[in-house]
């Protein structure tokens, strides 16, 4: 009962935390503050983000294995994000408004430079 309940907490929050990503993306009126005449959108995809879930039980797709590809694609993801976050650190132009010290700069590179190297490996791997 206990693992059935967690999961039933997580779904409205996993639906909600998509609401407000596509909501944003697309600049949309989304909170769970706001009445649902003045959110349609919003509701709209808590509903849609739950039902898809839903769906999802009635598939032989494997759980476990969609929550390991959600990491694979997070993973790869990071790499350019991290990337661009250090440029944008290490730029000439930002050097007053975004200062760290050199030690936290080199960290960023060398987690950036690690994450890009474990996606090449993974990609090696898998294809290779």
């Amino acid at each position: 009962m206990g693992i059935i309940g967690t999961g039933l907490l997580a779904v409205p929050v996993l639906a909600g935390s998509a609401a407000y990503a596509v909501a944003e993306a697309f600049g949309m009126p989304g909170s769970l503050e706001l009445p649902a005449n003045r959110a349609l959108g919003f509701y709209a995809i808590v509903g849609a983000a739950t039902l898809g879930g839903g769906a999802l039980t009635a598939t032989k797709i494997d759980p476990i294995a969609m929550l390991f590809w959600t990491a694979v694609i997070n993973g790869i993801a990071a790499v350019p994000i991290m990337i661009a976050m250090m440029l944008v650190i290490s730029g000439s132009a930002n050097a007053k408004v975004f200062s760290i010290p050199r030690w936290l700069r080199l960290l960023g590179w060398l987690g950036s430079g690690l994450m890009l190297l474990a996606t090449g490996l993974l990609t090696w791997s898998y294809f290779g």
